[in-house]
């Protein structure tokens, strides 16, 4: 049962991912072919490789994380407040870094909540750190698990109530619910022109940070109590 969970034993995340280059033709020969043949059955009729490569942020081996933000529950004068913290650099290997120490000082059974983060955040940033030559911290490693001891919570996994027939964004259930929009600055399709052509890691990580705290709202709505806050909620 959600309501079982000590909100206190879950850190919430989200992860912003841009393409590797600014654009196709800074590609190595091999990766243009690469990245050519995984969209050659995505593209419209006047689409090229190199017109569709913003969306290269999509997948681990094409694009890198520019940021992490993660967000912790806590208890603070007899009311439950959450914490956030964020990690974005140029560098995704030191990013990449900061974050695994962050994890290897929690609990390995730590519950790591994301929406969508079965599909994306948590195997991205598994791929990513083993392409950076990093181990993977125990909380992410879901190699030789049994399905009941992986604990992972996606709120967009949650939402479907069995139905997979179906998904919802963030931001309609959050509309559902009454929550404001993460997205009242800008959205995942702008991350890639923010961080190349603006160079504004700090725009992305503030949009980071919302998308973090509606989700963190949403299990919150979820499991039937209050919405946090503003005032409990807190940055390091």
């Amino acid at each position: 049962m959600l309501e079982a969970i000590d909100l206190q034993q879950v850190l919430v995340l989200d992860i912003e991912t841009v393409s590797q280059k600014a654009v196709y033709a800074e590609l190595p020969d091999h990766f243009r072919e690469l990245w050519a043949h995984k969209v050659k059955q995505a593209l419209e009729a006047d689409e090229t490789p190199a017109d569709v490569y913003p969306r290269a942020g999509l997948y681990a081996e094409f694009g890198k994380i520019v940021c992490i933000s993660v967000g912790i529950f806590h208890q603070s004068q007899g009311r439950l407040c959450f914490r956030l913290k964020s990690f974005t650099h140029t560098d995704e290997s030191e990013l990449l870094s900061g974050f695994a120490q962050l994890l290897q000082q929690q609990p390995p059974n730590l519950t790591l909540c994301a929406h969508n983060g079965k599909g994306f955040d948590f195997p991205y940033l598994c791929k990513r750190l083993l392409i950076n030559g990093q181990p993977i911290p125990a909380q992410l490693n879901v190699i030789g698990k049994k399905p009941w001891e992986i604990n992972h919570l996606d709120t967009m996994d949650l939402w479907r109530f069995g139905d997979f027939r179906s998904s919802a964004s963030l931001s309609l259930i959050a509309a559902a619910f009454g929550i404001p929009t993460p997205k009242d600055d800008i959205s995942g399709a702008d991350v890639y022109r923010v961080y190349y052509e603006e160079n504004n890691l700090e725009r992305i990580r503030v949009y980071c940070e919302k998308d973090v705290i509606t989700t963190a709202q949403i299990l919150r709505r979820m499991r039937n109590e209050p919405l946090i806050a503003q005032t409990d909620i807190s940055f390091a």
